[in-house]
């Protein structure tokens, strides 16, 4: 889902400094809801745990250029509901600038781009997730239907968030449109692949119930709302 360096250009880049302040603004909220629940040990923590996750979906699972951008395996789904919302965003930034810096130093230009493009559509999920999910219900009993949701809401939002760059950056061309939609048509490998992961993790998770450790995972795993 990385945006390359001009697809948007300097001109038009105050928009992304507006998008990734409000996500960023929307994160702090989330974290200081997590710290009602978390000591602040526990968010760094978990938000630790989800950069490292994130450096490893962006670096070392298979990745390949489509289209206008890149598909990536970005399990956000597992983030979110492994971690809790606060720590999957912030992990998603830090993990996401953790990779430009050292291994992707050319992409750091559109570095506030991309991150609107992975924490809106994380928020859009969790949105939904309280929505869809029964408040008797752990994340860990999660079946696939309800983890497809989540996983397809998240990648769509991911898709859109490109398509918009692309036809802001560029402006609308058949070519634009030829590429946004080739991948759009890509990531649909995505959306029938993570949310098996998911499930995977999850149950993995269930195996461990009252083996981990309370404070390196959300509260809602285990525990119904």
């Amino acid at each position: 889902m990385h945006i390359e360096p001009g697809v948007v250009d300097a001109a038009k880049m105050g928009f992304a400094y507006a998008t990734a302040a409000g996500a960023g603004a929307y994160t702090v909220k989330l974290a200081v809801t997590d710290l009602a629940k978390r000591n602040i040990v526990s968010l760094a923590v978990r938000t630790l745990i989800a950069a490292i996750g994130t450096f490893i979906f962006f670096e070392v699972l298979p990745h390949f250029a489509v289209g206008i951008s890149e598909v990536h395996f970005i399990l956000g789904t597992t983030l979110l509901l492994v971690l809790g919302a606060a720590p999957a965003a912030m992990g998603l930034a830090l993990g996401l600038l953790l990779q430009g810096m050292f291994f992707a130093p050319s992409d750091m230009p559109m570095y506030f781009v991309n991150v609107t493009t992975l924490l809106v559509p994380l928020f859009v999920m969790q949105a939904l997730a309280s929505r869809i999910i029964p408040e008797g219900k752990a994340f860990v009993d999660l079946d696939y239907a309800d983890v497809l949701k989540l996983s397809a809401t998240f990648q769509a939002g991911v898709v859109a968030w490109v398509a918009f760059w692309a036809f802001y950056g560029q402006g609308v061309s058949a070519e634009t449109f030829s590429l946004v939609s080739t991948f759009g048509a890509a990531y649909m490998l995505v959306v029938i692949i993570e949310p098996v992961a998911d499930l995977i993790v999850l149950a993995a998770a269930k195996s461990l119930r009252g083996k981990t450790p309370a404070s390196l995972v959300t509260p809602r795993l285990y525990n119904a709302a």
